[in-house]
């Protein structure tokens, strides 16, 4: 009752200042139904947490919300199967703003803050219940229904499956088959394989383990048919090769050229001729550095291969059948040679770690299966530790070389004479073959696949590109750098304390001249680790995602919306403590995540105060009681919200991003007029050997440059890159030695049992389409060029996944429901209709087909909620992110390096960006200090991957205009 009674104040006072705030300002018949919305929807309260995976929230709000939010523009798209809050005030350019600014009074209550707000208040409902209904590990999922020794599944923070086993080399040192805890020398670094990361549970995370998956096990491999409700979903239309995989490439993933023979199918003309030219369509607000960059982040994550090689045994990859009058029908060798694909394609089968019987139990009157049909197993370590360039088990470290003359650094050579400030800092090695000029005495080859020859020594080697060769030599530098500046500081103050400590020795005091080699190594691995962590969250993601709501989310993410405020942090994170140590999932995992935006995630638990919160805001000089010696404190900031981490297998399906990536780099340089374009290079030809042949010609400055400047492709159909599409794979056992990578993507899918995109969007708690029509943006005029062609592509679906009359008995999920209704094979449609098989649409071709995104989304909406819940989880569950980011751990130059882009303080931008001011960039700073010939290029970038030459605008923009040094660049129109 004295809830109720607080509820209904609380309501009164928002509604007064809401009305206040209305009459103060300009006012029209819009904004009087907006505040009538508002004050209806403080006083209805807030939205309740789902309870059951039906019941989810779907990212559509009520009408009074939508208009509270966005006005009538809001409400008017609620029917529509996409989230509503892309359409609210202030969360796009300045069009969407409301027309009036309004004054100080009405902060977080006038137009533009009420719709950004609401946008981050969707955003963390979908969140807290992503965090309750997608979490499936099949290590532990038994434990996670029915919960242990009286704490609740989703509650539990201890698991025998993340323990040691006998065989590990550590078993011993972490206990044996007693209560397993870290210590000592393996809880002060990042581990090789990733074990005691979570020093209670350290087996997690590390290298080998099964990844798992976000969706429900008995909704993956749906063309196994494994439950009736799949079964009625798909009938018989679904197998590895149904639909076709090159078909669905060729008829709706490839690039039309204006020009096929200046592009030469992705090949160029001879001698890189500037006149060589591959159309395809091209987003504004991000480069092709961006493309890379999160292939870079991919090779860190996860990886599904051993040593480069799949299975030897191989498969078909298609080029067999179509669909004509909707029956599958076999591909005639014209057919096969009209569309471009090959029949005689062979591919090795994806690595499998599990397979059969998957095993299911019960927990009162539900079944639950125990994993999917079969498993997979991730083969790098799944933590954010650049264990791309540093190893991620003894093979891949033998390739990471360090500097004889200081062990502490990564070795570096010097190649060519380039000029440039940045080029006397060097480049990785290769590795080595000991064949050749090599096959000296005593020479020791590298552990690599043949086909790595000629490339960077690198842990992780496949899929070599010059984007690769670009990152890993960019952060080999930094690496280094940061090594120098702290044998910098030892020079000036060798007896300062390091801030560095030895958990076997905690109360000694260790001096910079006390650090050895091997330990700075290891500190600046963290240091790497952090910043790139720390790119892709406030840098990468938030030019991903351009809009208002991502940067603020996303910043939040990191440093918490009270970031600064320490008071109001400490109090916030001791009440997320206890929500921690609760016990109640509601708490642990709910109110942890809510609450958690306050602080941001980055620091978690790195400070112990006493329990009282209110004691953090009016002591604030007391006493942080972190001790490195208190295993509690180690590990005490890291959530694991009731299931262990590792990267699911649908986060894997959402990162597949080829179109990001063009034919041709326009290759500039940074010496020589950067607004010409002086070749068109080939992908293709900057591929494993010949990316570091090309990068040691051209050098890192000139491809910074070039691709720095360069648009990347647009995430949409029929902008596959054609060089991807003919992929020349000599080591392949096949007629061809080729691959078409867009089909192969579709087969690993098939071959990993992820859902088709229906499904997917509802196990992740997005609304159901009901037909192919569905994707056309209706925003867009009737009869536009751009609505055509959408209408055109959505007519090519149709023709490749075909259609079905419906049934309206035969249940298809149990999911979601449609108007209170369970979702039958009729989608919503009158029984016998003829509907479209939208159900089997693959999820890559799904997301590539949502032509309507929020504003400044280089992903679709469906890709956007997979990252919503992952991005956080392999924040929260890191301590090396949370309680253990500490000088105990990284030295007290390494905090200060992570926390302020690096050692020489914060560094603002002069100007402000889309109303903030802003730090530049820890990208930025990166380059500036291992590429520093760019300074003058740099110095109007705001974002790294946004396209340097591009004028950012006022809010938001994506417009595609040059700044003024640059308007001579062919990339962007004449000026009128």
């Amino acid at each position: 009752m004295r809830a109720t009674r607080l509820w209904i104040g609380i309501a009164f006072v928002l509604v007064v200042a809401i009305l206040v705030t209305a009459f103060v300002s300009n006012y029209t018949w819009e904004r009087f139904q907006s505040t009538l919305a508002c004050a209806k929807l403080v006083i209805d309260g807030p939205r309740p947490i789902a309870e059951a995976r039906d019941q989810r929230f779907l990212g559509k709000v009520r009408d009074f919300t939508a208009k509270c939010r966005g006005g009538d523009r809001a409400a008017q798209y609620r029917n529509t199967p996409w989230v509503d809050w892309a359409n609210y005030w202030g969360t796009g350019d300045n069009s969407s703003r409301f027309p009036t600014r309004i004054d100080r009074l009405s902060k977080h209550l006038g137009p533009d803050d009420r719709g950004v707000d609401g946008a981050l208040i969707d955003l963390e409902y979908e969140r807290v219940e992503l965090i309750e209904f997608n979490l499936h590990d099949p290590n532990t999922y038994e434990d996670y229904i029915k919960g242990r020794d009286g704490t609740r599944g989703p509650a539990l923070r201890l698991w025998k499956a993340m323990q040691l086993p006998p065989e590990d080399a550590h078993y011993r040192d972490v206990g044996g088959d007693a209560k397993q805890v870290c210590k000592g020398n393996l809880i002060r670094f990042r581990t090789l394989t990733g074990i005691c990361n979570d020093i209670f549970n350290p087996r997690m995370g590390s290298t080998g383990m099964l990844l798992a998956r976000n969706v429900q096990f008995e909704e993956t491999f749906p063309d196994l048919g494994g439950t009736d409700v799949v079964k009625n979903r798909h009938g018989d239309r679904l197998s590895l090769l149904k639909p076709d995989p090159q078909v669905i490439s060729r008829k709706l993933l490839t690039r039309d050229q204006s020009a096929p023979d200046k592009c030469n199918a992705g090949q160029g003309l001879p001698g890189n001729s500037p006149d060589a030219h591959c159309d395809y369509e091209k987003a504004p607000f991000f480069n092709v550095l961006a493309a890379f960059w999160i292939q870079f982040m991919t090779h860190d994550w996860f990886g599904h291969l051993e040593e480069g090689r799949n299975s030897a045994e191989y498969i078909k990859v298609g080029c067999e059948t179509q669909r004509v009058n909707d029956v599958d029908s076999p591909l005639s060798d014209e057919d096969a040679k009209r569309l471009g694909c090959r029949k005689d394609d062979r591919v090795q089968k994806a690595l499998l770690a599990e397979t059969g019987d998957p095993g299911k139990f019960r927990n009162g009157d539900l079944e639950y299966w125990r994993r999917p049909h079969s498993t997979t197993r991730n083969n790098v370590t799944a933590w954010w530790d650049a264990s791309q360039i540093y190893g991620y088990d003894e093979v891949s470290r033998k390739r990471v070389k360090r500097d004889p003359k200081d062990p502490a650094k990564l070795l570096l050579r010097q190649v060519g004479d380039r000029p440039g400030a940045g080029e006397t800092q060097g480049y990785l090695p290769l590795l080595a073959t000991c064949e050749g000029v090599e096959a000296r005495p005593g020479c020791q080859p590298d552990p690599m696949n043949p086909v790595w020859s000629g490339q960077e020594a690198a842990a992780f080697p496949d899929n070599w590109t010059i984007g690769m060769s670009f990152y890993h030599n960019v952060f080999a530098r930094e690496h280094n750098a940061f090594v120098a500046e702290f044998r910098k500081r030892a020079a000036q103050n060798p007896d300062a304390d390091s801030g560095l400590r030895n958990p076997d020795q905690p109360d000694r005091v260790i001096r910079y001249r006390d650090v050895t080699d091997d330990e700075l190594f290891e500190v600046a691995r963290l240091v790497i680790a952090a910043e790139i962590a720390k790119i892709h969250t406030i840098e990468w993601t938030t030019q991903l995602l351009y809009d208002e709501p991502l940067f603020r989310g996303m910043n939040a993410n990191w440093g918490g919306f009270f970031d600064g405020k320490e008071k109001v942090e400490r109090a916030l994170q001791t009440v997320m403590k206890k929500f921690l140590e609760s016990g109640d999932p509601k708490k642990a995992n709910e109110w942890y995540s809510v609450f958690a935006a306050g602080p941001g995630i980055i620091g978690v638990g790195s400070h112990v105060y006493n329990d009282d919160p209110f004691a953090a805001v009016l002591r604030p000089g007391e006493k942080d009681l972190w001790n490195i010696s208190n295993p509690q404190h180690v590990n005490g900031g890291v959530n694991h919200f009731g299931s262990p981490f590792n990267f699911p297998e649908e986060f894997v399906t959402v990162y597949r991003l080829h179109p990001l990536v063009p034919d041709l780099v326009e290759y500039r340089e940074w010496n020589h007029d950067p607004n010409v374009v002086r070749e068109e290079l080939p992908l293709s030809s900057t591929f494993r050997g010949q990316a570091t042949q090309a990068m040691h010609t051209h050098g890192l400055a000139n491809m910074a440059l070039s691709m720095g400047r360069q648009r990347l492709g647009r995430l949409t159909l029929r902008n596959h890159p054609a060089f991807l599409q003919n992929l020349s794979m000599p080591n392949l056992d096949s007629a061809t030695k080729k691959i078409d990578v867009a089909a192969l993507d579709l087969i690993r899918d098939r071959e990993r049992g992820i859902p088709r995109f229906n499904e997917f969007r509802r196990q992740y708690g997005l609304q159901t389409l009901t037909s192919f029509d569905d994707f056309v943006d209706t925003r867009l005029l009737a009869g536009s060029s751009e609505r055509r062609k959408q209408e055109e592509l959505i007519g090519t679906l149709r023709e490749v996944y075909g259609q079905h009359r419906c049934d309206n008995s035969k249940v298809i999920t149990h999911s979601q429901r449609m108007n209170d209704k369970p979702i039958t094979d009729c989608l919503g449609h009158p029984d016998g209709t003829v509907v479209d098989n939208v159900e089997d649409v693959d999820v890559v071709v799904g997301w590539l087909s949502e032509f309507r995104r929020p504003h400044g989304y280089a992903i679709s909406e469906t890709q956007f909620v997979v990252f919503i819940l992952n991005a956080s989880r392999r924040l929260f569950s890191d301590r090396f992110f949370t309680s253990s980011f500490r000088p105990e751990f990284y030295t007290s130059l390494g905090i200060e390096w992570v926390t302020n882009n690096g050692p020489d303080g914060k560094v603002w931008e002069k100007k402000k960006s889309n109303g903030h001011t802003v730090e530049v960039s820890p990208l930025k700073r990166v380059l500036l200090r291992t590429i520093p010939e760019l300074q003058p290029e740099l110095e109007h970038v705001v974002d790294i991957f946004d396209p340097w030459a591009r004028d950012r605008g006022e809010y938001y923009s994506l417009e595609w205009a040059a700044r003024e040094d640059a308007r001579s660049d062919k990339a962007f129109p004449p000026k009128p």
